[in-house]
């Protein structure tokens, strides 16, 4: 038996993995690139023995046994180094001599990946491939009516505000009152969502920053980038370019105190902070940094020692009611900057986001609201957080868009929707569908990750090794030997392609609609869905 290896509970042969490794003997010239480049070592170079019968021809001689030994490819079974599909193997190889086969039916791996009482967590992609927002159709086309523009040869700029915009005898009252009249800020309405100096590399977080700083400084597209958890690092604070940053803190206060060191240094504000409460991915749950990725830099930055998994509070330990968190949280962060930057808070779409809201409407401090869908991505989260948990984030924007109309505050706190947009491919849809149920705007993090960086995960469960920090195309590891395949100046170039893309694209929606100036928020009157029950919960036209 010990010749023959061990059989244990959790023993898998290739066919019971979602994943398969097909190599030709004939093409392979045994180079070991692909082995070398395996982000889960899920092959090794192997040797093989081979019998064939040997046939004597007459019948003095006995037929016998022929043995020849060759190398070869050995794909591993064990689920801690099954193959997740992620193709660097077919990429380095010379000759395509190899590739992974995804295997359909159920795989036995999803039984056996929760080894040592652990539940598998995901790389930040969600299962179910269906959206709302891809079924929304824009059907109030402006030819007659209103004046319509030809996007493709009428120059209009599509911007929004971060910030309260209070009615001109309360903004009085509040100025006279205090002497402080709320920020706000004019941005571009697709905001680059939060993605941690941490859960990303360095070269990929550096490449975003590049992109944004010369969309604003050279195209004068006013895009922000959000920070995410876990602070960023000293030579960026200090820069010129912190104005296009928004800066969050979340319920570790990761990063916050090389933040706080460095407001007496800073020559710019930050575009506005953002205190998150929940993420959309995970409800309830906080973040998690696993220690594969806290190196030294990372430890350095916030503030921890290296090699620890870094778990996030689910929420804000010292606030125990929503009146205490508005009133603790977002104005002292208003204090720390001279009350000149917006201030706002993120949570999770949930149908609490009601209550949040309703407080947030009697507080001048809180410059506005971002909600987080169920589909939002994160390399920390659970799968049954993310395939059983959360609220769809078109009813949850709509039902708080509803709420402040019937305030009368519609035009007065802005909300920017996250989760899930582009998911598909359709991010100037999906955003220009969210700003007519009511967004001011929208932020999207996994969209940037598959456009800039080229990441190889899927919602067929391709890759999806975000957390544990051996991302095969160094975007969200924290290993050198990963980091450097990812070329910061291409994640910029690709990101400014991005934005460019996006801004045609949503102006070639918006234009036809009569509404050139400005985004259409809430203007709902323009969508239709072929669906009964999501349109009369979405309050849209029903179109079949």
């Amino acid at each position: 038996m010990e010749s023959m290896g061990r059989i244990t509970p959790s023993t898998l042969s290739t066919k019971d993995l979602p994943w398969q490794i097909l190599w030709n003997k004939e093409k392979c010239t045994l180079c070991g690139g692909c082995t070398a480049v395996c982000p889960v070592r899920a092959i090794d170079l192997g040797v093989h023995r081979k019998r064939s019968l040997q046939i004597p021809v007459g019948l003095e001689t006995k037929p016998g046994n022929l043995f020849a030994i060759y190398h070869g490819i050995d794909q591993r079974t064990d689920p801690a180094h099954a193959c997740v599909g992620c193709g660097m193997c077919t990429m380095v190889c010379p000759n395509g001599a190899i590739a992974p086969l995804h295997i359909e039916g159920i795989d036995k791996l999803r039984f056996h990946v929760n080894q040592g009482g652990e539940p598998r967590r995901r790389g930040g992609r969600r299962n179910n491939p269906d959206s709302v927002l891809d079924k929304i159709k824009f059907v109030r086309i402006s030819m007659l009516t209103d004046p319509a523009l030809d996007a493709g040869r009428h120059e209009f700029e599509l911007r929004t505000l971060l910030g309260r915009v209070l009615p001109p005898e309360e903004m009085l009252k509040v100025s006279r009152e205090n002497g402080w009249m709320p920020p706000v800020r004019e941005i571009y309405p697709l905001v680059i969502g939060s993605m941690s100096f941490g859960a990303l590399s360095p070269n990929m977080w550096e490449g975003l920053q590049m992109g944004v700083a010369y969309l604003n400084e050279e195209l004068g597209m006013p895009v922000r980038v959000c920070t995410g958890e876990g602070g960023c690092p000293p030579r960026l604070l200090k820069s010129r370019f912190l104005k296009y940053v928004i800066l969050q803190i979340a319920s570790g206060y990761f990063g916050w105190d090389e933040i706080i060191h460095s407001l007496p240094q800073m020559k710019e504000d930050p575009c506005a902070i953002e205190i998150k409460y929940g993420q959309g991915a995970k409800p309830g749950d906080g973040g998690l940094l696993m220690w594969y990725k806290v190196n030294k830099l990372i430890a350095a930055i916030r503030g921890v020692p290296q090699g620890i998994s870094l778990l996030s509070p689910p929420t804000h330990q010292t606030k125990y009611s929503i009146e205490e968190a508005v009133a603790k949280m977002i104005q002292s962060m208003s204090m720390a900057w001279g009350f000149r930057v917006p201030v706002y808070p993120k949570i999770s779409a949930t149908s609490t986001a009601m209550a949040v809201l309703n407080n947030l409407t009697r507080n001048p401090y809180a410059a506005g609201l971002a909600i987080d869908g169920e589909d939002g991505g994160t390399g920390a989260a659970y799968n049954v957080s993310m395939d059983h948990m959360g609220h769809p984030i078109a009813s949850n924007l709509r039902d708080a868009y509803l709420t402040l109309v019937k305030l009368g505050k519609q035009n007065e706190i802005p909300l920017f929707a996250g989760g899930g947009i582009g998911k598909n491919g359709n991010l100037a849809a999906n955003a220009a569908a969210l700003v007519m149920l009511g967004a001011s705007g929208v932020q999207t993090g996994k969209y940037i990750m598959q456009a800039a960086a080229g990441c190889l995960g899927s919602e067929g469960d391709r890759c999806n090794v975000c957390n544990i920090g051996v991302c095969p195309k160094g975007i969200t590891s924290q290993d050198p030997r990963l980091d450097r395949r990812l070329d910061p100046e291409q994640v910029a170039q690709r990101v400014v392609d991005l934005y460019l893309s996006f801004d045609t694209e949503l102006k070639k929606i918006v234009a036809p609609l009569g509404r050139s100036t400005s985004l259409p928020i809430g203007m709902s009157d323009a969508l239709g869905i072929n669906d009964a029950d999501a349109a009369e919960r979405l309050s849209i036209k029903y179109v079949l």
